[in-house]
């Protein structure tokens, strides 16, 4: 009788759980040139609360840039994304509090006070996170790269690193093929 009651007992639902209770990635508007104070003003108040196991990672998405000055190519980092904040959390009825009100948010991107998730796809396309691509690619396989300094290109794979998820192509660029490495996060197969 006492193993019925046990097994016929539910286990304790987080309150306020939204959705099925795995991290995604969300998006946070924030006001403009406030992204690294955002990003900072949330990582403190989870610490504070001890909210980790509900808001996991916030990052403001950076990218290198070659722009010339004086005569000479110099690598610029610029915001990818200015006025947004990406936060991947398990969105309840607290973290969402914590991350809408945080000073500097201006609030979730989605409808009110339910916020979109990004999907795999688009955390793909970012480059936010690190997630393993199996894309079926050979030599002579055609691509279009889809972020980074050659984006829009086309070219075709010679060499492909499984391992590493780097492919070995050639750009056709001004009229010539030049060689590129290129990790699969960044192109998709024709």
């Amino acid at each position: 009788m006492a193993d019925i009651e046990r097994n016929s007992v539910s286990p304790k639902k987080e309150e306020g759980l939204r959705g099925d209770g795995t991290p995604k990635w969300y998006v946070v508007h924030t006001y403009s040139g406030h992204e690294n104070k955002v990003k900072a003003n949330i990582e403190k108040l989870v610490e504070s609360r001890g909210m980790q196991d509900l808001i996991l990672q916030v990052s403001v998405p950076t990218e290198e840039k070659a722009e010339p000055k004086d005569g000479r190519m110099v690598l610029k980092t610029r915001k990818m994304f200015p006025g947004y904040v990406i936060v991947k959390m398990i969105v309840t009825n607290e973290s969402w509090y914590l991350v809408r009100n945080t000073q500097g948010v201006t609030g979730f991107v989605g409808h009110g006070s339910d916020p979109v998730p990004l999907s795999v796809e688009e955390v793909r396309r970012m480059g936010i996170e690190k997630i393993n691509i199996d894309l079926d690619l050979h030599p002579g396989d055609n691509i279009k790269v889809i972020n980074g300094p050659f984006e829009s290109f086309m070219g075709v794979v010679e060499e492909v690193n499984e391992e590493k998820e780097t492919v070995k192509a050639k750009i056709s660029m001004f009229g010539r093929d030049t060689p590129v490495e290129l990790e699969f996060a960044q192109i998709d197969k024709m």
